[in-house]
């Protein structure tokens, strides 16, 4: 039986008064909690109490697990995984001619030229579903405590620790983006100037660093009872994350040192170099503990029944065919969409799509331009895919090359256009339906079983583990190189496993990926639209000089808050609001 099948068949013997009273106890006001509790004293009709329900452990994973709600947004083009990637080298969505589709009033083009304002829906998209997930973390963490004494101390601790960790992934999303965000560790209505980012960043370290120790580790026994859900790798690579990047945040030994001291944490940064020191000390604590393994095929990662990935540390869990749910004006969409968005209209017929492709994203030429032609992340432009295209029996991450049905007859357009698609975007505002790269990474559904893609989306993976470590050690933090570990061989010979000598082709192809801008390179290569290229890119200080954009400024490094949410903010007794503008907007 595979974890999917696990969670939903825990999902489907949950006992339905125990979900239907829990629930009323999340939304409930205190007058009508007091009135539950009430009933349940008096009259509870031979049902166990809410406090009986809680001493059960199982129960209390079912409570916690609604943590995850918001998550599923994540993914989606008109949210935080559309904005980090198209903002970064590694994505682009052209007007394509003719027809002029996705045109979108210029949305999307000033996401791909930095020429962005505060009143783009995936900002208020972004705002709102993080704030959502963290505001339901705080509201269950207040459930659990008005419950503590009916439950086991070491099973309070645990999921007290799984939703401070979870509530501080939502807020690190917010942050990523805006910097200065509405941080509250509290289920409660006020409203208080937006926290400054040092201050966040601070918080978030204090958090993590507080729960990780206590988190489970994953081992064959209990990774399917996880799987999707926080524990001691995710929070621990979380953890490496801010400390890589806490420079890119503005976070300084300084400025950060009343913030740590106000968490009580006990963490002193005293010099910069203890920003990576702690980042590679983060690293170490997921590669000791055996949890995760490079897989060796590149491509087992996002399988369709990619669950079965030991690399995956954390996951969106996706359900192809579950009910479609959409937000916000943008068509904000709870189903992972990045297949659809890149394919061409005619890989429909050629894979048997039940959903006919959008035809929109793809990658900058530029960052095709980072592969090596035999690198099988790449476009396979090696190996001839420009000319096999649908034909070619070996998989690329990246497809280019004609687009043909099964009988190898090649397919045309609408427009009677040969479908053959290559890495070259003639403009922005006039590409062509063929013009740059499509993702190919994630396996397609050619049974017509999905409706959606089943893959599950993977937000961090054991491969970024080991780079960041790496990375944090050349920046002059203190750790140990495992550059020549087993995990790291195979992290490089899988690159090229179409070679006889794969290894050998790798060192050939890159032979400075140990010096920064190596690295840069190859988490390009490795991490493509895996919501971290942005971050990446301002950290090297390279967001500026994407190809195409316009708009240079270095205040775009953070994101404008959106427009609708400094409208309604509350004002103080001057009128003024609350919350202000990030600089530059």
């Amino acid at each position: 039986m595979n974890m999917k099948t696990i969670i939903k068949n825990k999902l489907m013997k949950a006992n339905k008064w125990f979900i239907s009273c829990l629930l009323l106890v999340l939304v409930a006001n205190s007058y009508m909690l007091t009135s539950c509790n009430d009933m349940l004293d008096e009259e509870n009709f031979g049902n166990p109490t809410v406090e009986a329900m809680m001493a059960n452990e199982e129960n209390v994973i079912l409570l916690v697990g609604q943590a995850y709600a918001e998550v599923k947004w994540i993914h989606d083009h008109w949210g935080y995984w559309g904005v980090s990637s198209l903002t970064a080298d590694e994505c682009v969505c052209p007007v394509r001619v003719p027809g002029e589709h996705w045109a979108d009033g210029g949305y999307w083009k000033r996401l791909n030229d930095h020429s962005w304002n505060s009143f783009a829906d995936a900002f208020k998209n972004i705002w709102n579903s993080t704030i959502a997930g963290a505001v339901l973390c705080n509201k269950l963490i207040q459930t659990l405590k008005d419950y503590e004494t009916s439950m086991d101390p070491k099973v309070f601790a645990q999921y007290i620790g799984e939703l401070e960790v979870m509530r501080s992934y939502y807020y690190y999303l917010l942050f990523d983006c805006f910097g200065r965000i509405p941080y509250l560790e509290t289920y409660e209505d006020v409203t208080e100037p937006l926290m400054e980012p040092q201050d966040v960043w601070a918080h978030l370290v204090a958090v993590l660093e507080r729960n990780a120790p206590n988190l489970p580790i994953v081992n064959d026994a209990n990774r399917a009872a996880n799987y999707g859900r926080v524990t001691q790798g995710m929070a621990y690579a979380l953890l490496g994350r801010l400390y890589l990047n806490a420079e890119s945040y503005g976070c300084t030994p300084d400025n950060v040192k009343k913030a740590l001291e106000d968490t009580k944490s006990g963490i002193t940064i005293a010099s910069t170099t203890d920003f990576y020191t702690n980042c590679a000390r983060c690293c170490e604590e997921v590669i000791k503990s055996g949890a995760y393994s490079i897989s060796r095929n590149f491509f087992e990662n996002f399988a369709i029944n990619n669950e079965n990935s030991k690399e995956n540390i954390f996951v969106i869990v996706e359900n192809g065919n579950s009910t479609f749910d959409s937000r916000s004006s943008g068509s904000m969409s709870n189903k992972l969409r990045v297949i659809h968005l890149t394919l061409h209209y005619c890989h429909q017929t050629t894979y048997n799509m039940i959903e006919k492709p959008w035809n929109g994203f793809c990658a900058r030429p530029s960052f095709i331009d980072l592969y090596n032609g035999k690198d099988v992340r790449g476009d396979g432009s090696g190996y001839n895919s420009n000319t096999l295209g649908t034909m070619n029996e070996k998989h690329f991450g990246w497809f280019v090359g004609p687009v043909k049905d099964a009988n190898g007859k090649q397919l045309q357009d609408e427009n009677h256009g040969d479908a053959i698609i290559r890495k070259e975007v003639v403009s922005l505002d006039e590409a062509t339906w063929n013009d740059g790269a499509r993702l190919w990474k994630y396996e397609v559904d050619q049974t017509k079983t999905y409706d959606w893609a089943e893959n599950d989306f993977v937000l961090f993976r054991y491969a970024d583990v080991l780079w960041m470590n790496e990375e944090a050690i050349l920046r002059g933090g203190t750790g140990t190189s495992h550059y020549t570990d087993a995990d790291f061989v195979t992290l490089r010979k899988r690159a090229f496993a179409y070679e006889t000598d794969a290894e050998a082709a790798y060192t050939a192809a890159y032979p400075s990926v140990l010096t920064l801008d190596g690295i840069l390179a190859e988490r390009g290569r490795e991490f493509a639209w895996e919501c971290v290229r942005r971050r990446d890119l301002i950290r090297f200080g390279k967001f500026e000089s994407v190809q195409y954009v316009a708009a240079t400024q270095t205040y775009r490094r953070w994101f404008p808050i959106p427009f609708s949410v400094i409208e309604k903010a509350k004002r103080d007794e001057k009128g003024n609001p609350i919350w202000t503008q990030n600089e530059g907007y």
